[in-house]
């Protein structure tokens, strides 16, 4: 780094990955923070493909972009903007993160008057206003490291030998000093960073803010817990914090820090006990996931199949002969059928409508009669048993989710998306607009109340100060925020005040059509969206698979029937491989040049190829329709009416 005096007040490096709604909240936030100082900001995007790129280039024009064509993870994308920077102090934040007005103000007034301070963390809550235990950290050694593997650190947080790892000892609302920083908000002094070097590149993402903080300490600084202004810091966007692969990157960078740093029996310590954690915590996961995915499905077939042959034993009384391959090979496989179309349709999708069995059942019935015509008349017994059959299976899904509901939750009934009594804080205009997006976007909505931020307005029951009572009185289950509205400052004091189990909080940004909010600090942060899009709901998603697979395979075995109406017989049997195969899709956007930097796949077909629609801009609006309105019978039409263009450029 230069020698010269620095320029900037503040550096702010934000790295970011396909977390375009976050990122532009924090951005404005962090242009609000910066009013009353000199500060550079610089956005390192890994190469995303959520429009994140295009978001800054239009919105924040004054915000220093590096749009990187790989992800180069989180240290080498920090050290690209550090050796450009050019400021007194230098700030590492996550684009999931939201600073209040002054934070940047209090923290370098503070850095300035305490010189031996090297590095500086805030505190932190997440999107309900809860503290978030890793704003002080201890550093983990290898005792320190068990504690919290094994799980002693949770059972006795506020032991200072078994909470050592997130200092539970130390108060969250007085200033420490602490060995750790998260990296999610960091903040160093330049010469700090001159002295000890950049973030140590080895590691990918995690155990870099460990390692930096470990070295500002070596370097004869300390690092301080400054909890005199406050964040939010949404978690879990990149990686799930539950997920096998979070646990294997995690403990690995930990592995890292343990080589780099202790001598070489404790490292060896540390990394037996290190593995033995990560193989015991992703087999445990993998188990646990496993048993949740198959516990329905399994007792769906079990059940049904259960039902099927006490319903063949009671047709046998009736003198109505099963071949032996009924009972052996038939009857199964219609549970299997009924159950597999369950899937397709997205039954064992969490927040699936119980209306869907219906719709999944009826289809697999049909397929089911589709083959049973087939077969040989000696193993055909009895449409009408089939036809019993798929009402058994309906019957057996609703009494095991029955039993469920009562068992594990004590309903006396099924479990439904929970209506929401929403208050929305903000003057009448943005009132207005978020009370017209909540519409838009979701179903069960109780009532939705207005709180001015000022002065009263119609319709309004009350103002910001009132807020604990009109949660209580009108019993509100979640509060939007006005951003528009509302200073950072003002959000985040109201969250923490406000803040139960069962309130759940959203900010609105101004002239936006998303809201954004997190309900589990170890859940990533929530979006409600203007627009539904009904292409990327996971069951249609499944069906347009389907439909991929059975069309593609179809015209590959009927080739000799048809290929003869094409003029590049070739390109039309790959592409019909290639869709077979997953790489393309029969029905999409057809502007394939434009899905370089997207996660859409080539197709094949637009849906609207038979409008003849010349202008990109009409492409795009219809596709959005197509999207938005999204039917499985659309695309087989389509499929249908332009099969005869598979071999066009």
């Amino acid at each position: 780094m230069d020698k010269h005096k620095p320029t900037f007040d503040l550096s702010v490096v934000i790295v970011n990955y396909n977390v375009t709604y976050f990122l532009e909240q924090c951005l404005n936030a962090v242009l609000a923070a910066s009013k009353t100082l000199n500060v550079q900001v610089f956005v390192v995007d890994n190469n995303s493909v959520d429009g994140s790129v295009e978001m800054v280039q239009t919105k924040f024009p004054g915000v220093q972009l590096i749009a990187n064509k790989e992800n180069l993870g989180f240290s080498r994308a920090n050290n690209q903007a550090l050796v450009l920077s050019d400021a007194r102090y230098l700030l590492l934040l996550n684009p999931d993160t939201v600073v209040e007005e002054d934070t940047f103000s209090k923290v370098i007034q503070f850095m300035d008057e305490n010189q031996e301070a090297g590095g500086l963390g805030v505190r932190m809550v997440d999107g309900k206003g809860r503290f978030l235990p890793e704003s002080k950290r201890g550093l983990p050694t290898p005792m320190v490291a068990f504690y919290k593997i094994f799980g002693l650190s949770k059972l006795f947080p506020k032991s200072k030998r078994f909470g050592q790892y997130h200092l539970g000892y130390l108060s969250e609302f007085e200033v420490n000093e602490v060995d750790v920083l998260s990296g999610a908000f960091m903040l160093m002094r330049k010469e700090t960073l001159d002295k000890v070097g950049l973030l140590d590149e080895t590691f990918f993402m995690y155990g870099e803010d460990i390692d930096l903080s470990y070295r500002i300490q070596l370097g004869g600084y300390k690092n301080i817990y400054f909890p005199e202004t406050k964040i939010i810091h949404y978690k879990g966007e990149s990686t799930k914090k539950s997920s096998v692969n979070y646990v294997f990157i995690f403990y690995r960078a930990m592995v890292i820090f343990a080589k780099k740093h202790f001598s070489q029996n404790n490292a060896k310590l540390f990394s037996f006990a290190i593995h033995l954690a990560i193989y015991l915590r992703a087999s445990l996961s993998i188990i646990r996931r496993f048993i949740e995915q198959i516990t329905f499905p399994f007792l769906d077939l079990s059940v049904s199949l259960t039902g099927l042959y006490f319903l063949a034993e009671r047709w046998k009384l009736k003198s109505i002969l099963f071949p032996e391959i009924a009972t052996h090979f038939l009857i199964p496989s219609y549970a299997f059928i009924w159950m597999l179309s369950a899937l397709v349709f997205g039954i064992y999708d969490k927040g699936s409508r119980h209306r869907l069995i219906f719709k999944s059942v009826f289809f697999g019935t049909i397929f089911i009669l589709s083959t049973y015509a087939l077969l040989p008349k000696e193993w055909q017994f009895s449409r009408l048993y089939i036809l019993l059959g798929s009402l058994l299976y309906i019957g057996s899904y609703f009494l095991i989710r029955f039993a469920h509901e009562l068992l594990f939750k004590g309903n006396l009934g099924f479990s439904k998306l929970p209506k929401k009594r929403f208050a929305i804080i903000g003057d009448e205009m943005e009132f207005s607009r978020v009370k017209k997006l909540l519409e838009n976007t979701y179903p069960q909505i109780d009532s939705i109340i207005g709180i001015s931020n000022d002065s009263k307005y119609q319709g309004s029951i009350g103002n910001i100060q009132q807020l604990n009572e009109i949660v209580a009185v009108h019993k509100i289950n979640e509060v939007i925020f006005s951003a528009k509205s509302l200073s950072s400052s003002e959000i985040i004091h109201w969250m923490t005040q406000a803040s139960t189990e069962d309130l759940e909080f959203k900010i609105a940004q101004p002239d936006t059509s998303f809201l954004i909010g997190s309900n589990s600090i170890d859940r990533a942060g929530e979006l409600y969206v203007l627009n539904f899009n009904s292409l990327s709901h996971p069951e249609n998603k499944r069906v347009k698979r389907l439909i991929d697979v059975v069309f593609s395979a179809l015209f590959i075995l009927t080739s000799p029937l048809h290929i003869w109406i094409f003029k590049h017989k070739t390109r039309v049997i790959k592409r019909l491989f290639s869709v077979l195969l997953g790489k393309k899709t029969f029905v999409g956007y057809t502007d394939n040049e434009e899905l370089t930097n997207t996660k859409q796949k080539q197709c094949l077909i637009g849906p609207f190829d038979h409008l003849h629609l010349s202008s990109k801009e009409d492409r795009e609006r219809f596709f959005l329709i197509y999207s938005r309105d999204y039917t499985p019978l659309f695309d087989i039409r389509s499929i249908v009416r332009n099969f005869h263009t598979l071999d066009r450029n």
